[in-house]
This record gives C-alpha cells, sequence and structure tokens, in this order.
C-alpha cells in the first residue's frame, strides 16, 4: 500500500467517525464528478451543482423536485419552509445518494431555523466531507458553506469551542486564503485554554502534517493518543507522520496499535501489509 493510500484511509475513518457522531449519512459525491477543476474559472455555484447532479435522476425524479423546490418559494411559513428543506435533503440523501445537495439543503434549513444545534450540525457535514475532497472548487466552495454556518453559530453562542476550532479548520483544510494561519490562531487559542480539546488538537495535528511540521504533529497527536487511547484517527496519523519522516519502525509500531481497534477485515490486511514492507 503506497502512502497516499495510507492517507485516504485515514481521512475515511474520520469520515466514518463523523458520521456515526453527527448522523448516518450514506450520499455521495459521485455526480459531481463532472464539474471541472479549473482555478482560472469562477467559484461554483450551488446551481451549477444542483445542474450536474440532476443529470443523474429520472426524468420523473425531476419533475418531483421541480415541484417540491417551486413549494419553497411559494410557502409563507417558516416551519413549512423547513420542512420542505428536509424533505429535499432527505432526497439527495437517501434516494439520490448525492452529497452536495444533501448538505446544502440541510444548510439552507439551518439558516432558516437559526438554531446553534442545526447549524452547528450542517456545518460539521460540510467541514468533515471537504476534507476527503480532491476537486479544488468544490473543496472551497464546501469550506465556504461551512464557514458561514459557524460563523452564524457562533454569533448565537460565542463561547463554543468546537464552532471555533471547526471555523479554524475551514481555513486549514479549505483553501479559502493563502495562509491557513488565521486559522490555526483561531484552533490555537482553544488548545491552550484546554489541552485536553481533542479536536483542537486533532486539527492542529493534522495542519502541522500537512506544513510538513511532522514534530509539531507528532506531539499533537500524542497528546490525543494520552487522553483517549482508542482514537484510531490520531493513531494512523501518528504512524503516516512517523512515515513521513522515514522513522519506519516508530510507523510500523503505531500501524500495528491501529490493527485491533479495526473492524473492517480488508483494512487490518492491508494495515498488515503496510507494515511488512516497513520492517523489510
Amino acid at each position: 500500500m503506497k502512502k497516499p493510500q495510507v492517507i485516504v484511509i485515514v481521512l475515511s475513518i474520520c469520515l466514518v467517525a463523523a458520521i456515526f457522531y453527527f448522523g448516518k449519512t450514506t450520499a455521495t459525491s459521485s455526480s459531481t464528478n463532472k464539474i471541472s477543476d479549473n482555478p482560472q474559472l469562477s467559484e461554483i455555484s450551488i446551481d451549477t451543482i444542483l445542474y450536474h447532479a440532476k443529470e443523474q435522476l429520472k426524468a420523473e425524479q425531476v419533475t418531483w423536485l421541480g415541484t417540491l423546490e417551486q413549494s419553497v418559494i411559494r410557502g409563507d411559513v417558516k416551519s413549512q419552509q423547513i420542512e420542505i428543506y428536509h424533505q429535499l435533503a432527505h432526497f439527495w440523501k437517501d434516494s439520490a445518494k448525492i452529497f452536495e445537495p444533501y448538505a446544502w439543503y440541510e444548510a439552507e434549513a439551518a439558516r432558516l431555523e437559526y438554531s446553534e444545534k442545526s447549524l452547528t450540525f450542517a456545518a460539521h457535514l460540510f467541514l468533515d466531507n471537504l476534507r476527503v475532497e480532491n476537486n479544488l472548487q468544490l473543496k472551497k466552495w464546501k469550506a465556504l458553506q461551512a464557514k458561514d454556518l459557524f460563523e452564524r453559530s457562533l454569533k448565537i453562542n460565542p463561547q463554543n469551542d468546537s464552532s471555533q476550532v471547526g471555523l479554524g479548520a475551514c481555513y486549514i483544510f479549505g483553501a479559502i486564503s493563502e495562509t491557513p494561519m488565521e486559522g490555526i490562531l483561531r484552533v490555537r487559542k482553544v488548545a491552550e485554554k484546554d489541552s485536553s480539546n481533542v479536536f483542537a488538537q486533532m486539527v492542529l495535528g493534522q495542519g502541522s502534517t500537512l506544513s510538513g511540521q511532522y514534530d509539531k504533529a507528532i506531539d499533537r497527536f500524542e497528546r490525543v493518543i494520552h487522553i483517549q487511547p482508542g482514537n484510531i484517527e490520531a493513531i494512523l496519523m501518528l504512524a503516516e507522520v512517523y512515515e513521513r519522516k522515514a522513522d519506519k519502525t516508530s510507523a510500523a509500531f503505531w500501524y500495528g496499535k491501529a490493527i485491533p481497534l479495526m473492524q473492517n477485515p480488508a483494512l487490518k490486511t492491508e494495515l498488515q501489509k503496510r507494515i511488512t514492507d516497513l520492517n523489510k
């Protein structure tokens, strides 16, 4: 297994963990493959995303969606509009299994409802997904959606450390600014106030990994493992960092620590192969 494959496993586990924490999601991003990943083009819009997503649907589904979308415009009661947004979200999640429209309509419902719980739920949907997004335009779009939702949530509760970290993570992972420093400083502030904040430590560790500051990343992931010895995401990231540092012995050790924590036999096999390669 090559290094990029290890990273994919780590990020997939991150996403799976998020699914179990924030709610089961089966939606994927398959319909957005037609969106060009060209930085010279203007920013992507939800209209473009919906257009390409609907290309994957049957004619009767498109007709039904059009009727439901029009009912949002005609609705004059907020509770009715929120309910329609949820209906649209559930269609894209359960029937079409396409992530972007699902998350968008959850976000629209949250913006209209304007509760801390709904806003942070929708924000984390985007944040968790953008970390495994390869299309730069979509990554930026998702980061901007998450940023907006976290900012709205923080207006309701400025003391929510998780939302502060989430907002910082949008800058670190979302390619929405030339430098991630604004995000790093925001997350670091939370970590300095509460060193046991696992979310903050993980984001800082991942940010350090992306910037090649491997020793700092190791320190962050070790802190997480000290707090949560069974945190498989931190264990795999720590192994990945050691591998990047060409410390094969330590990398193999930590990959080995991850194997008993995995439920998926295929992943166990792949990691065992990786350990064998590292020990050669």
